[in-house]
């Protein structure tokens, strides 16, 4: 597992901002794109998308050998599948949907070995197949990232307790998810979002946390007015809505300078 020079964990420690982004297409050609563009880090998703476990350990090992950062958000608060993805070589996972503070400790459980955690030991890339476990046990226990989701209104109204989990290193909001949970999806100028997302903010200021946001449209001003309002810890977009966005308007400059 290649080390980055300064690792996230003390970027978030620090409060630093930092940019990564979303990989939902299952090819190591999009990967390596991707982790020489500049980004902080890179999110395989394997929450909403068709990438499998031994993709995901492809895309995570070309990731890491670029020399940029592999994270997996995973497609459930699962233990065997965290411990999975962990042992394929990830820097830490981002949890999808964690509303309680029983379940922020149970995905902190997953990624940790004993005593800090319950996971199981295995001998796979991340242990450098059996040469690197002592390095790696060490790593694990001080640099691994939890990120978990805050994507539901439940959530929102226990994240103190969630933020106070020891080993919950950041959160991100999931706005779509948030926004249905309130029951206007994608409504994220409702009085009831904006309510909503100020007191994740607050919550997250008094406690010291870092807070995530995932700016869907590849618009840099809406990633700038994020960075503003005081999240740290953002998702840029993803693989397929560049490409798109790319292909779209630059034919349209196309077409119309034909005019």
């Amino acid at each position: 597992m290649v080390m980055a020079e300064k690792n996230l964990k003390k970027k978030l420690l620090d409060k630093e901002l930092t940019v990564g982004s979303w990989i939902t297409q299952g090819h190591t050609g999009v990967a390596e794109i991707m982790a020489r563009a500049g980004f902080d880090w890179l999110t395989v998703d394997m929450e909403h998308s068709a990438i499998t476990l031994d993709l995901a350990q492809e895309l995570i090992r070309v990731i890491d050998l670029a020399g940029n950062v592999p994270l997996v958000r995973v497609g459930e608060n699962a233990p065997n599948l965290i411990k999975r993805v962990m042992d394929a070589g990830a820097r830490g996972v981002i949890v999808p949907m964690v509303n309680t503070k029983a379940e922020a400790e149970r995905a902190v459980s997953a990624v940790k070995y004993p005593p800090l955690g319950t996971r199981g030991v295995g001998l796979a890339r991340a242990q450098g197949y059996g040469q690197a476990f002592e390095q790696y046990r060490n790593w694990v226990s001080a640099e691994s990232v939890v990120v978990v989701q805050i994507e539901h209104i439940k959530a929102v109204e226990n994240l103190e307790g969630i933020l106070a989990v020891d080993g919950v290193d950041a959160f991100f909001v999931g706005p779509y998810d948030l926004s249905g949970s309130l029951g206007c999806p994608g409504e994220f100028g409702h009085k009831d979002v904006e309510a909503a997302l100020k007191h994740v903010l607050e919550v997250s200021k008094k406690l010291g946390k870092i807070a995530g946001f995932h700016v869907i449209p590849p618009e840099a001003q809406a990633l700038i007015e994020k960075a503003k309002a005081g999240y740290r810890f953002l998702g840029f977009s993803l693989d397929t809505l560049y490409l798109a966005t790319a292909c779209r308007d630059q034919l349209k400059m196309a077409k119309e300078g034909q005019k």
